[in-house]
């Protein structure tokens, strides 16, 4: 028989902890002692595994919250690694654009002196495809027009 409580992920640890053992203590079943994550929501994509810690399940949450437009589909694209999105959230980011195109239109005519006569011959469309397809960025859509983007290295 299942027994549960919905915790907030973004408690203290302590706190955390105190309501999963409260939570087996109430237990319809005689000795409880032990839990598992069986619904969950606000995690923005990321999947929660069944056995996740409580402490990577509180990590994970805080990094969202901190997050919100992005971290759970950052997560995803490192596999769950936190200290690797982390660092692509503090050191890569690059920013929210419409599109590739416009992040690589944006990078050319703040680093190269661009002849006027010649602006309207730069395909950006592809300079955007060729930065992710070369691996210098990777991108995250979040929705319609909104591509985080962010330096691969």
């Amino acid at each position: 028989k299942l027994h549960g409580v919905w915790i907030n992920a973004t408690d203290d640890l302590d706190d955390i902890q105190e309501q999963v053992n409260q939570m087996l203590a109430e237990s319809p079943e005689g000795f409880a002692e032990e839990y598992a994550i069986h619904d969950y929501e606000g995690f923005d994509g990321y999947a929660l595994s069944e056995y996740e810690g409580l402490k990577t399940a509180h990590e994970i949450a805080c990094f969202i919250e901190e997050y919100p437009d992005f971290g759970g589909e950052l997560l995803n694209n490192f596999g769950g690694n936190i200290e690797e999105a982390r660092t692509a959230a503090e050191e890569n980011y690059c920013g929210c654009y419409k599109s590739l195109a416009d992040f690589a239109e944006e990078l050319t005519e703040e680093t190269t002196q661009i002849p006027e006569n010649l602006a309207y011959y730069i395909d950006y469309e592809r300079m955007g495809r060729d930065m992710e397809l070369s691996g210098d960025v990777f991108t995250i859509e979040t929705a319609f027009e909104e591509v985080h983007i962010f330096w691969n290295h």
